[in-house]
């Protein structure tokens, strides 16, 4: 077959099983770009070379379910943290109430299917960094409530309770605190998600965890060794956890070689007194100059793939999924750099043989789910466990 025959054998699949994808930032781009005033980013228009999606290259993706990310940034701290996250919240509902003809929000298993029937994109909230609850168990279900269906333990620092990935340990993984916290995400419902954490966080998560817990943009260490990915001895236990890990595109965690030129690139950050970790106006800035004079390394659908190879050959079939990361990073793979892209990455894995079953799985029934069976844990939960109203101060003193 041709490329062109292969990429309309992808689209068709994706009719029937479109893409429920892990993670999108455009709430958070919405604040930064235009402090959410929605008409001067109208995405009912074309919104390229500002946003990564819009109405139309989401159908031309085929995404019929996004899990939209309320992130706030670890700068803010506290009540500022939480208000943020309310305000993204705020935000995804006001996009939900725009534009009603294409996107409904939903909070459980059969909402979702039901508003792909409709043919609606099916809108879940994930909630990025446990900062965000402000070390309060109240808060986090007061989150839920509003319908965030995933919280983040971390985000790129550490929180008082949980280690994250790009930060130095400082709690061996999950503390007491920590432990708490997933054990009543599991009893209300709320997937406990692990992309961020330290690989010592994982490992105590998935101790914890009565539930599925998922990775919501996270690709293979073994593949590229980056510490925002999942080491194989985690992988080989979603099957027993019956968690699913959703491959992210972001260039420096899919591709060895971008490792080191973002290293290069955090250290054009830092010499402009930004943090290393910097995702500002200003950092963005720095960074595009920065690759204007050393060119990145070019990831493709293909650089994906082979993490989604690995991952499937560790995992299993029933323990993947894809997790964007749109209008969250600058950096993405040249063919899958906005969200029509997704039919690149289908027609690649058709290539290698994958088949429409196995894709269908890992485009929208692995995703569907992990969060049927979070549904289902936490309705037994609940018949013998009362809200925890467990303290930071009492557990970890």
């Amino acid at each position: 077959m041709s490329d062109a025959d292969v990429v309309a054998e992808a689209r068709e699949l994706l009719k029937a099983t479109p893409v429920l994808d892990g993670h999108n930032d455009l709430p958070w781009a919405l604040r930064e770009q235009v402090r959410y005033d929605l008409d001067q980013r109208d995405i009912a228009t074309d919104q390229t070379g500002r946003l990564h999606t819009d109405l139309a290259r989401l159908d031309a993706g085929g995404v019929g379910g996004q899990f939209w990310s309320v992130y706030v940034p670890t700068e803010l701290q506290g009540d500022d943290a939480v208000s943020a996250t309310l305000e993204q919240i705020d935000c995804v509902n006001a996009l939900a109430a725009r534009y009603p003809d294409r996107l409904r929000l939903v909070r459980t298993a059969d909402e979702i299917e039901a508003a792909r029937a409709d043919g609606k994109i099916a809108s879940l909230m994930g909630a990025e960094g446990g900062h965000s609850i402000n070390c309060s168990l109240a808060t986090l279900r007061a989150f839920y409530d509003l319908g965030v269906r995933y919280l983040t333990l971390t985000h790129n620092d550490n929180t008082p309770w949980a280690d994250a990935a790009t930060d130095q340990p400082a709690h061996d993984g999950l503390t007491a605190f920590g432990v708490e916290v997933v054990r009543e995400m599991n009893r209300m419902g709320m997937l406990v998600d692990l992309s961020h954490v330290a690989a010592d966080t994982m490992r105590d998560a998935l101790r914890a965890s009565r539930a599925p817990v998922v990775f919501s943009h996270s690709s293979s260490r073994a593949v590229c060794s980056h510490p925002r990915n999942i080491p194989d001895d985690v992988l080989a236990q979603l099957p027993g956890n019956g968690g699913v890990a959703m491959a992210t595109f972001v260039t420096k965690f899919v591709l060895q070689e971008s490792v080191e030129w973002t290293a290069a690139a955090q250290r054009e950050l830092v010499a402009h007194g930004l943090s290393d970790l910097s995702g500002t106006p200003e950092a963005k800035e720095v960074l595009r100059k920065f690759e204007e004079a050393n060119p990145q390394p070019v990831a493709t659908s293909a650089t994906v793939a082979d993490h989604l190879d690995h991952m499937r050959e560790v995992a299993g079939i029933d323990h993947i999924g894809v997790g964007g990361d749109y209008d969250g990073t600058i950096f993405l793979p040249q063919d899958l750099d906005d969200v029509s892209g997704y039919p690149n990455l289908i027609a690649e894995l058709l290539r290698r043989g994958w088949s429409h079953a196995d894709l269908g799985k890992l485009t929208w029934h692995n995703a569907v789910r992990v969060l049927r069976d979070a549904e289902r844990v936490a309705t037994e939960l609940q018949r013998t466990e009362s809200p925890s109203i467990a303290t930071i101060d009492q557990l970890d003193g």
